[in-house]
């Protein structure tokens, strides 16, 4: 069972190359970041017509999830972080969505940027980072194969950038980010591209700026965070790097993890 995630940068803007990537790759579910489209304006006929299902959470011009599954129908589960208490402010970026497919369960996550930093949308990432591991902490306790897959927004160390000065006071890179990060890996939780690329210098992102992608000066902020029950299954798990090279791509890459179930 291949697990795909890919931060899309815009459903409507990059709709060949997604329909290009999915039909190339086939993957079994395909989450997307960054959609970019209101609820009524996700092109699922779309999907449809080459046999993927689809649920999303959207947003006017920015944010907006969705999980895709070939030949199933996504069963949500989760729309939304749950708040941790009556103090939190009310959310409604457009930022998570878990469902059900075939036996997994699949949360497709778009963390905060967080820029600039210090300030407001950085106490907004870290904020929202503890309700994340709130609900990670509730499908742990499930006791079944779970992957909470998507744009993470964090580096989690220097071996996943190209050069660390280069990104030393941007939000992704903060002690307090990877802080929040390690601690879901010291919850538990397996980083498949990680486990299988130990050393590093693995991307998923290149800035559309500066020949970022022609010099190869990217970083990791694209996760495959599995439970134990799938972490046992895991086989394989890699980046698509050729369709960040492509015409109107995404400044993503996808990623993808591969279940034996």
């Amino acid at each position: 069972m291949r697990i795909a995630s890919f931060n899309i940068n815009g459903v409507k803007a990059r709709l060949p190359r997604l329909l290009e990537w999915l039909q190339e790759t086939r993957p079994k579910v395909a989450c997307l970041q960054e959609v970019k489209s209101q609820d009524e304006g996700f092109p699922a006929e779309e999907f449809a017509k080459i046999g993927y299902h689809a649920i999303w959470h959207g947003q006017k011009s920015f944010n907006g999830v969705a999980i895709l599954a070939d030949g199933v129908q996504p069963i949500e589960t989760q729309r939304g972080l749950p708040l941790l208490g009556p103090d939190d402010p009310d959310d409604d970026h457009a930022r998570y969505l878990e469902a059900d497919v075939d036996g997994v369960r699949v949360a497709c996550i778009y963390l905060p940027n967080g820029n600039p930093q210090p300030g407001p949308k950085f106490d907004y990432k870290l904020a929202w980072m503890e309700r994340l591991r709130a609900r990670m902490h509730d499908l742990w306790a499930l006791e079944i194969p779970c992957a909470v897959v998507g744009d993470y927004n964090v580096i989690p160390e220097d071996k996943d950038v190209w050069a660390p000065a280069a990104m030393a006071e941007d939000a992704l890179m903060q002690p307090q980010s990877r802080d929040a990060y390690a601690r879901l890996l010291g919850d538990g939780w397996t980083d498949a591209i990680d486990t299988l690329n130990p050393r590093g210098g693995v991307w998923t992102y290149w800035d559309y700026q500066a020949g970022a992608w022609q010099r190869d000066h990217g970083f990791r902020i694209d996760h495959l965070l599995l439970s134990p029950e799938a972490a046992d299954r895991l086989v394989s798990a890699g980046v698509d790097k050729e369709y960040r090279g492509r015409e109107k791509a995404s400044d993503h890459a996808p990623v993808w993890v591969e279940l034996s179930l």
